[in-house]
């Protein structure tokens, strides 16, 4: 069984791996395992070569083209376009490893093993960092134990909190956060439960694209309907419209930028399944408001009726809630949100630590 590491993780994986070991992750499409490895090394100020090995023909499209070197009579090859030749370290990032022919891994075992192509070396600090499927589902390349040997493996599996504070900082439309925040297992979907390879199921790619087609449309229409089912499949778009027509739950910036008094008649409406979906979406927003410079007036509003809303979840004895609140509260995914309760909520913050000290 292979090592299971989170977004974080995987971060403290990439920082602490000398550039001489391989890494290879495994994981579903659509998870983000490239986005995050480009961010990372960029930020860095490392070059990134990403390839599709899957997209590769023969050996010739990774190693270059044979060319015959006049002065010594013998045959070399070109470098290919990627190919460092200003002598500074880069990223290769092999993607689809295990959709790749046998004849380009056998290419492959050479550069993972030698950092070598057809006699040329990589710049030293080069690293190289493979991504490969992994389920019944994919059309895949056996790989050689001996080139699995090469590289140290890690199942990439990102949490939807993870996903759902991205989502916050990153403009993801404010219903396919609520959705996701109520239906954990509607991020990634399952793939497993069809035989037809062209039945859409959801994956995180595809939730960033319905955000991208619903943003700022207050109405959503039947052809909005029809334009999800083609990104996500017919089965999740009723659900994520069902579930848009019957939970037309506060959000966050409405309850902690609103009318407390008003929104307090909706709260008394929900039990602990909407409350759970409003903890949900307070973490990743505040974490993205206190993440900078932010109006004072604004951090005095945003206080208040947060410790409104704890307070309301204590009157009415909503322990679940309470409990799940604190679950996130005590979780490490979210410290701009602690600091700003600790430092502008301290009343609710001595509550929920007495909570939690209760539950041991």
């Amino acid at each position: 069984m292979n090592t299971k590491i989170n977004t974080n993780l995987l971060l403290e994986v990439l920082e602490a791996t000398p550039s001489s070991q391989n890494i290879m992750l495994m994981g579903k499409h659509g998870i983000g395992k490239s986005q995050i490895l480009e961010k990372f090394f960029t930020s860095k100020g490392a070059k990134v070569v990403t390839l599709f090995l899957g997209q590769m023909s023969d050996p010739g499209d990774l190693i270059g083209i044979p060319h015959k070197n006049e002065s010594e009579g013998k045959t070399e090859f070109l470098p290919p376009y990627w190919f460092p030749t200003d002598g500074k370290p880069v990223v290769l990032f092999l993607d689809e490893l295990n959709r790749a022919r046998p004849e380009v891994l056998q290419t492959i075992m050479d550069l993972a093993l030698n950092r070598k192509l057809a006699g040329k070396s990589l710049p030293e600090g080069s690293r190289i960092i493979s991504a490969v499927n992994n389920g019944e589902e994919y059309q895949l390349t056996e790989l050689d134990p001996a080139l699995v040997s090469r590289f140290n493996i890690y199942e990439f599996v990102p949490s939807v909190d993870e996903w759902l504070l991205w989502a916050n900082k990153n403009n993801i439309d404010e219903r396919v956060i609520k959705y996701i925040s109520a239906n954990h297992s509607e991020l990634d979907g399952n793939s497993n439960t069809t035989d037809n390879c062209l039945e859409k199921t959801p994956d995180r790619r595809a939730w960033q694209r319905v955000s991208d087609i619903i943003l700022q449309k207050e109405v959503l229409s039947e052809a909005h309907k029809s334009i999800i089912a083609g990104i996500i499949g017919q089965k999740s778009a009723n659900r994520f419209f069902d579930f848009l027509d019957k939970n037309r739950i506060l959000s966050a910036s409405a309850l902690l930028l609103g009318d407390f008094n008003l929104n307090r008649k909706k709260l008394e409406t929900y039990e602990t399944p909407e409350f759970a979906v409003i903890n949900d979406s307070i973490f990743p927003f505040l974490e993205k408001e206190c993440d900078g410079i932010c109006n004072r007036g604004k951090y005095v509003k945003m206080a208040s009726n947060l410790s409104k809303y704890y307070d309301f979840l204590e009157e009415h004895n909503l322990r679940e809630a309470m409990a799940h609140f604190a679950n996130l509260f005590s979780s490490s995914t979210y410290p701009n949100t602690l600091a700003f309760i600790v430092e502008h909520c301290e009343t609710t913050f001595k509550k929920v630590t007495e909570f939690v000290a209760s539950l041991r």
